[in-house]
């Protein structure tokens, strides 16, 4: 079986994943950038990039030495081409085609929404399925219909806020370090999550479509409201906002697996690692008879893993990509 190298730089953290085939993960390194971006409150391109820098050739000799292969025994290197920062994007795209140029191999340039939205199925029995897949991140909240490697329909995104930006920003605003996403998790279980009546916002349009905008701003003016310290209210609004959004994307996944008649939902992205959300889903999917294929934690945040999988996938099928493509910072999944 082949065996693929894949860079993921499309935002903060550098990682480098070596692949066998499309069973195998030998090797997956992840170089988090958190504190360097904190005192920010969100991440500054010209440092992730810089950092990249730095990073991504000791996690290369680390991936291959976990892994242990040569770089002359990979079989096709592959790399993030979009969506994402430009300066970041440049860095892994550039360091995988001279990988690829070096050692004349092919080079794959990967969607890094597609990784996503295949990585629930890395180590499943039967590879790719049939499914109504939930993609939840900071950047992005989508409903896919996956029919197939390559073969994706959209049926409904958000219209402002991707739910992540959303946890990030309410994090921010209840004071809490960045990112506030995981910091409302550790929180929101020792809360009441009908302390505070936040809206659900187009629970009832009768499509796919999500927005957040409107949660954020509604916490807003709550906050207005509330005395100082904010501290001991913390648990009841961080659950009281986080019931809020899991309620839509529950709401808005389970109608949208009626719609297709799928009997498989995955969930992907940095927001499926949130505690909350990963049990509501459980227990609704249980409940309807659905099967829920979740992305492990260690695949659902940023990662090189999912980029090398879907590289696999394509590389098995004879895709390759010319050494001349360039990076789309707004690249498309459909």
């Amino acid at each position: 079986m082949p065996l693929i190298l894949a860079l993921e730089t499309s935002c903060d953290e550098t990682a480098v994943a070596i692949v066998r085939g499309t069973d195998t993960v030998l090797a997956s390194e992840i170089s988090s950038q958190i504190p360097l971006h904190r005192p920010y409150g969100g991440v500054v391109p010209e440092l992730a990039s810089r950092n990249h820098l730095i990073m991504v050739r000791p996690l290369i000799e680390t991936a291959c030495e976990k892994a242990g292969v040569r770089l002359g025994e990979i079989n096709a290197f592959a790399a993030t081409a979009g969506p994402g920062l430009a300066s970041s994007l440049l860095i892994g795209n550039t360091v995988a085609k001279a990988l690829a140029l070096a050692h004349g191999r092919p080079f794959l340039a990967i969607n890094h929404m597609e990784g996503h939205l295949l990585s629930p199925f890395i180590g499943q029995p039967g590879g790719v399925q049939p499914s109504l897949a939930l993609i939840v991140s900071g950047g992005h909240t989508m409903l896919i219909h996956c029919l197939g490697v390559g073969d994706y329909a959209l049926l409904g995104r958000t219209r402002d806020d991707a739910a992540g930006e959303a946890f990030d920003k309410v994090g921010k605003m209840l004071g809490l370090p960045y990112p506030g996403g995981p910091q409302i998790d550790r929180i929101a279980p020792s809360g009441n999550p009908a302390a505070y009546a936040f809206p659900r916002s187009m629970m009832h349009s009768g499509d796919f479509t999500f927005s957040f905008s409107g949660l954020k701003t509604a916490v807003l003016y709550e906050l207005e409201k509330l005395p100082r310290p904010l501290d001991p209210l913390l648990p009841d609004l961080c659950a009281s906002f986080q019931a809020a959004v899991i309620d839509v994307l529950l709401a808005k996944t389970l109608a949208a697996a009626r719609h297709t008649r799928e009997k498989i939902i995955t969930i992907s992205g940095g927001v499926s690692c949130n505690t909350g959300l990963r049990a509501a889903f459980t227990e609704a999917c249980s409940r309807h008879g659905l099967r829920l294929l979740l992305s492990r934690p260690d695949l659902s945040t940023d990662n090189a893993a999912m980029i090398a999988y879907t590289a696999a996938l394509k590389f098995e099928r004879g895709f390759s990509s010319p050494l001349t493509q360039d990076i789309d910072p707004g690249l498309a999944l459909v």
